[in-house]
């Protein structure tokens, strides 16, 4: 069985704010808006890779809610596994119900317990940051989430006082994330390998967060702009730059099966 962990955001769908043209279909709905879409041709190899899913499964990772991630729907069925919450928490879902794997989830939170002072601290401390435009987030006791005015400069504060050693910082535009260096993607697909008995993994993502996934698979896609600036070993690899990253990854996986 091949497994693809699929990053979701900007790796297999688009929000609003990106023009990938006018052939697409959206696939997440938000307070009566549609806010993520998904092009034609992308929408064509996900239904092509659906036909081969006794050969391949294909596992959305992504740093998303529960809830955030159950408003997708990419219109190809519903897939078997997720790992949200930067893959704190896997998903099952049987086509009649979603479930959440409680052992997996304890299991989380056991890998973090040497971060949990940090992230109480990062509380606190973005607390009180008048650069803070958006409520605080503890999400699910794994992460700690919130938005600021000047993201790169609270990212820099915040490195300066907390423990690198068991805690990372990132910002995504807006967006704060403190985050236990233990709970990230690359992890979650070592747990999952061993879980499920994979048997080839691919990975393909387009952010800081997908970095330790692309690495941890046998064989990882990076989007342009992230393989530009980080030196991923040779087993990751940048597809074409001529198609949308989307496209361009799910042609990559399709030709497995060709």
């Amino acid at each position: 069985m091949i497994v693809l962990h699929t990053d979701l955001d900007n790796t297999l769908i688009y929000s609003y704010r990106h023009d990938i043209g006018e052939e697409k279909r959206c696939v997440e709905i938000y307070q009566g808006r549609e806010i993520s879409f998904v092009t034609q041709e992308t929408y064509q190899l996900l239904h092509r890779l659906s036909e081969q899913k006794s050969q391949i499964l294909i596992v959305p990772t992504t740093t998303r809610t529960i809830e955030q991630y159950q408003r997708i729907d990419l219109g190809v069925g519903a897939f078997p596994y997720a790992l949200a919450c930067n893959g704190g928490v896997l998903l099952t879902d049987d086509n009649t119900s979603v479930r959440e794997d409680d052992a997996w989830y304890r299991d989380s939170l056991e890998m973090i317990r040497d971060s949990v002072g940090e992230l109480h601290r990062a509380l606190e401390i973005l607390d009180r940051d008048k650069r803070r435009t958006f409520e605080l987030r503890f999400i699910r006791d794994l992460f700690v989430f919130t938005k600021c005015g000047e993201p790169e400069a609270v990212v820099e504060d915040l490195k300066m006082v907390l423990n690198a050693q068991v805690v990372d910082v990132f910002n995504n535009g807006t967006k704060i994330y403190v985050v236990p260096k233990a709970l990230n993607k690359g992890k979650a697909v070592e747990r999952f390998r061993t879980h499920i008995g994979a048997e080839y993994v691919i990975a393909a993502g387009d952010s800081d967060f997908d970095i330790p996934m692309l690495e941890a698979a046998d064989r990882g896609l990076a989007a342009p702009e992230l393989a530009q600036r980080y030196p991923f070993s040779s087993k990751v690899q940048c597809p074409s730059t001529e198609k949308l990253f989307a496209e361009a990854v799910l042609e990559v996986v399709c030709n497995y099966f060709v």
